[in-house]
């Protein structure tokens, strides 16, 4: 493969400027780490393979959590089983790293305990959308106030591989040797149908716009998701023949198209094809906790105590 260099001629809006992540300003002599305030550097350094996106999208999410300025006293962070289900372990926040496929249910439980706090389910695709798709959907239903950040690598990483929901057809695995035959979801038409209220897709090489997003979704009350497309070089490269992690950061910079607001319905992912990413949906719908106190206040009237909001 030749070598890899973003021209300042190709940055345009297929490929925005703000996509190449400058470090911040940090002195020589400081040899502390510019996100220690935010991690948990006993347990550093992490786990993940070289030239896996992970550790790119915590990046991303500790940014934001920078720049948002929310109160991280009310911030908690939830992840499952998998490589992704690690970011609880290591963010320095309330965070709880739950049984495979239950992330959602348990940020939807601590989120009713404790209306106050921001829950952020951080986990896989397999975690979200495999085994514990049938929680991503009704949580999505019922328009829940979490942000998801669902990080797509087409596979079952940690286990050996496996066809996930999002394999894209054609694409080599543990269990599928000679090629997946399984139609995949198609993460951002599955969250908006199920009534997600914010949705956006990005890849691992998009590092500012995945940070803005989830700024956005900080911002905003309801069911908001967010697939970030990474690279899992140790599996699911290394069967497709796909090189490493520089060659897959080509793939998304060639292939990456970016179409806000574009039908979620024409978002499917082919074998090494075209990547729409974007913000496809932002809109403004009654959560969980509004549409029940509004029935609850509507049927029993003066002897019902609004829950989620000051009593003051």
């Amino acid at each position: 493969m030749k070598d890899f260099e973003m021209k300042e001629e190709d940055r345009d809006e297929k490929n925005d400027p703000d996509d190449a992540r400058h470090p911040d300003d940090v002195h020589p002599d400081d040899e502390s780490h510019p996100m220690e305030e935010l991690l948990r550097m006993d347990r550093i350094p992490h786990i993940w393979c070289p030239g896996c996106g992970i550790g790119t999208v915590v990046t991303s999410f500790v940014e934001a959590l920078r720049k948002s300025e929310i109160d991280l006293d009310k911030t908690a962070v939830v992840s499952g089983i998998g490589c992704s289900g690690r970011v609880a372990g290591y963010i320095k926040l309330d965070s709880f790293h739950t049984t495979h496929g239950r992330a959602v249910p348990f940020a939807t439980g601590l989120k009713l305990a404790n209306p106050e706090l921001k829950v952020v389910v951080f986990s896989g695709d397999g975690d979200i959308a495999g085994i514990g798709g049938n929680h991503l959907i009704h949580a999505a239903r019922r328009n829940m106030d979490l942000m998801i950040i669902c990080v797509n690598n087409f596979n079952y990483a940690m286990t050996g591989g496996q066809v996930a929901a999002t394999t894209p057809t054609g694409a080599n695995a543990s269990t599928a040797p000679y090629g997946n035959f399984e139609y995949p979801f198609s993460l951002p038409y599955l969250a908006e149908a199920s009534g997600a209220t914010y949705v956006a897709r990005w890849t691992a090489l998009h590092l500012r716009r995945v940070t803005k997003s989830i700024q956005e979704a900080f911002g905003k009350r309801g069911f908001s998701f967010i697939e970030v497309i990474t690279p899992c070089v140790t599996l699911y490269a290394r069967r497709n023949r796909l090189g490493d992690g520089l060659n897959l950061l080509k793939y998304y910079y060639e292939k990456s198209e970016i179409q806000h607001g574009a039908d979620t319905r024409t978002l499917d992912i082919s074998y090494q094809g075209k990547l729409t990413v974007g913000k496809f949906v932002d809109k403004e719908k009654p959560t969980f906790l509004d549409c029940m106190n509004e029935h609850l206040a509507r049927v029993l009237g003066d002897k019902y105590r609004f829950y989620g909001v000051s009593h003051d």
